[in-house]
């Protein structure tokens, strides 16, 4: 006998339920997602499969190619250390015109960018190699960046700055999460 919701009696063997969404029980899967699932997928599962031979070969074991979703991810910090060097670039130009104010904070501002491009780099290479080191830096950069992003188009109104580092924190946080992504640092 199922429980149903029911207008009318239950005079085709089916037991009346109280009009509450408590008494519907459904199939796993049936109905709809969750808008987690929607965005970012449904949650991996890993396999529990185990190989024929406990010794294979370093072939067998070569791990499987990174997901595109991860390389995309590796090319977005790529593309943040580039940016790094160029603002790097930018305030060497600023000190060798006269445009600044003092050529001491220009060279620390250069000495960070340069230290800031290079970690970025390794990033995106440890990204690219799919290494369990590279995804905590990754994250927290990008969380600071969306940080100052909000801060320079809201607080200080430089929303030519502000509003494409705040794209550009979301775009990596998002590529970073796809169920795609995480699972290639489960299984390795």
């Amino acid at each position: 006998m199922t429980v149903r919701l029911t207008s009318g009696g239950g005079d085709r063997g089916e037991v009346r339920a109280p009009r509450s969404l408590a008494a519907v029980s459904e199939e796993r899967g049936a109905g709809r997602r969750r808008l987690g699932e929607r965005l970012f997928g449904a949650p991996a599962t890993p396999s529990t499969s185990q190989p024929a031979h406990p010794q294979a070969t370093a072939q067998e074991r070569a791990p499987a190619a990174p997901p595109r979703s991860l390389r995309w991810a590796a090319l977005v910090v790529a593309l943040e250390a580039l940016g790094a060097l160029a603002g790097a670039g930018a305030t060497v130009w600023f000190a060798v015109t006269g445009e600044v104010s003092s050529t001491k904070n220009a060279a620390g501002i250069v000495a960070v960018a340069v230290v800031g491009a290079a970690l970025l780099g390794a990033c995106a290479w440890g990204l690219w190699r799919v290494s369990s080191w590279a995804r905590g830096p990754v994250v927290a950069f990008q969380l600071l960046l969306a940080l100052l992003g909000y801060t320079a188009a809201f607080e200080y109104g430089a929303r030519p700055v502000g509003i494409p580092l705040l794209v550009l924190a979301a775009v990596e946080l998002y590529f970073l999460a796809t169920p795609e992504s995480r699972l290639a640092y489960f299984r390795r």
